[in-house]
């Protein structure tokens, strides 16, 4: 394998191709050691140290730094690893190490997400907050399985945390109200039944 080209990412770390294709990103040191420069050639001997003493056991530790402080989803290790310069095959040897301990878990983590926000938010946005951190439908269709609290019972409860009562609020207030229950992702329909707006109210 031929280096063909090596990109300066940053004042340390430099990406570096083989062959015209991306390989790895590597520090300075790394280069060094290695004896990499562009033209150079690279035994499949020190090509595969390189992935498995330096890459890849890099990637795993920063999967497990990137889930120390927080739980996060299978599509957000991937994305920030990304960000990283990883290939997708070490990103797939990292996310399954990670993974085979039990460190991620999207159906725990959707769960919890879940759970922690139900008191304030509706069923809806919840999904579409799950969606956009890259869980998959079928976990999503899963953790609400027998999760049917009313929509309207959870309006209720907001309506009450904002003290307000809508049979005697004035319009104004109602319109507050409306635009706070719809930036917690209820429709229009299930908020005006609720608050008996008009079309002209809002």
């Amino acid at each position: 394998m031929t280096v063909t080209e090596i990109i300066k990412i940053d004042k340390g770390k430099s990406k570096v191709f083989l062959d015209e294709e991306f390989a790895f990103a590597l520090y300075r040191g790394e280069i060094r050691r290695f004896h990499i420069e562009e033209g150079a050639e690279i035994s499949d001997e020190d090509y595969e140290k390189i992935i498995a003493d330096v890459v890849l056991k890099r990637a795993k530790a920063r999967s497990l730094h990137l889930l120390e402080s927080m739980d996060r989803t299978e599509n957000q290790i991937r994305m920030k690893l990304r960000q990283n310069f990883y290939t997708e095959e070490i990103i797939d040897s990292a996310v399954e190490y990670v993974k085979s301990y039990g460190y991620i878990n999207d159906e725990r983590y959707a769960r919890n997400y879940a759970f922690n926000r139900s008191g304030s938010r509706s069923r809806r946005q919840i999904k579409q907050e799950l969606q956009n951190k890259g869980i998959s439908k079928d976990i999503i269709g899963r953790i609400f399985e027998g999760n049917e609290d009313s929509e309207a019972e959870l309006i209720e409860k907001l309506i009450k945390k904002k003290r307000v009562d809508p049979e005697t609020a004035t319009k104004e207030e109602k319109q507050k109200l409306y635009g706070f229950l719809m930036r917690k992702g209820f429709s229009s329909d299930e908020i005006l039944r609720r608050i008996r707006m008009n079309n002209r109210d809002y």
